[in-house]
């Protein structure tokens, strides 16, 4: 079946499956993440292991997914407008490596919509608590001289209903979007976020910056840099890669599955490379959520022994079905405890 049918089969069957009464109260009694949770950006998580952006552009499924067993759900990348992406097939498998490719450029409902999704669901009786992360970027019909005019427009609407903000500058597939990613381009966007979001609700959002794996080394930490210089409050590493390398699939198919961002296992090696240099940066002053290549809980436990504080998958919960959020929870929560 094409990626992205199954995609959207596979997510309607779980939001269907949380609305049976009955099987939605077990569902949420047996996965449940286990153990005390965690304590970061002044928030309580139930588990260190969330559902990375990309999987609910729409806040569509929230509790669904935080009945398998995740900690915290970040959803998006929402931009300020509604668009359609770009054109199918835009996900593809790399079986052999356990790998998904995606160059869907931002599909999503818009700002304005996702930001009265997240109030009806504010407002209803029975939500879960999980903390939910809000991912946003920029709208590709707007140039990039607009870019942060286009930025503070989703501020405005999504903060509100965020418990952390995420901005997204390190998406391959929106053109010019990872330029942003150089310093003197990112301190203006990140400084108007969070004037907008202090300026629309009365607490502090929680801000954070997510970076891509093909940054360079000098350019990682000129970021954490920047990072502690605003007074973010998180790094979020990595987004999705352009390198092909070492890569067990044919070339072929690694050819036909076309351009876009690489995730999952493939990803593994620098993303905790990136990790490990943040930390290194930035020492115990920011929360770094670690993603990219997280399959196992043994994985996961590595990189909060690297410095994470959170960690985040989604190609792996695409390979590991619907019952892999709680077991690598409750795996990762007896490793914890053992340390």
């Amino acid at each position: 079946m094409d990626a992205e049918t199954a995609h959207r089969g596979a997510f309607a069957a779980m939001r269907l499956a949380a609305r049976v009464p009955g099987l939605a109260g077990y569902g949420r009694r047996r996965f449940a993440p286990s153990g005390p949770g965690v304590e970061a950006f002044g928030l309580h998580f139930p588990g260190p292991l969330g559902l990375a952006a990309g999987f609910d552009k729409n806040a569509v499924g929230i509790d669904a997914l935080a009945g398998l067993g995740f900690g915290f759900v970040e959803v998006g990348t929402v931009t300020a407008r509604p668009q359609a992406g770009n054109p199918r097939p835009r996900l593809h498998r790399l079986v052999a490596d356990r790998a998904v490719v995606n160059r869907m450029g931002f599909n999503n409902d818009g700002a304005a919509a996702v930001a009265a999704r997240l109030a009806r669901r504010r407002r209803r009786r029975g939500a879960l608590p999980v903390v939910v992360g809000v991912n946003i970027g920029k709208s590709k019909a707007v140039p990039e001289a607009e870019a942060v005019a286009d930025y503070e427009a989703s501020t405005r609407l999504l903060a509100p209903y965020a418990d952390f903000l995420v901005v997204n500058v390190s998406s391959p597939n929106t053109p010019g979007l990872r330029d942003l990613q150089a310093v003197d381009r990112l301190r203006p966007l990140l400084t108007a976020v969070r004037e907008q979001a202090d300026a629309v609700t009365s607490r502090r959002v929680p801000l954070t910056v997510k970076i891509a794996p093909d940054l360079s080394d000098d350019d990682v930490v000129a970021v954490a840099k920047l990072a502690l210089e605003l007074e973010l409050d998180g790094i979020i590493a990595t987004n999705t890669t352009v390198s092909r390398d070492g890569l067990e699939s044919a070339a072929d198919t690694v050819a036909a599955a076309g351009a876009g961002g690489l995730s999952g296992a493939p990803l593994a090696q620098r993303s905790l490379e990136v990790l490990r240099l943040l930390r290194s940066t930035v020492g115990e002053q920011l929360t770094l959520v670690s993603v990219g290549g997280i399959s196992t809980a043994r994985e996961a436990h590595e990189r909060v022994r690297a410095g994470a504080t959170l960690v985040q998958a989604y190609t792996a919960f695409i390979y590991g079905g619907p019952f892999w959020p709680a077991r690598v929870q409750r795996e990762l929560a007896r490793l914890l405890e053992e340390d």
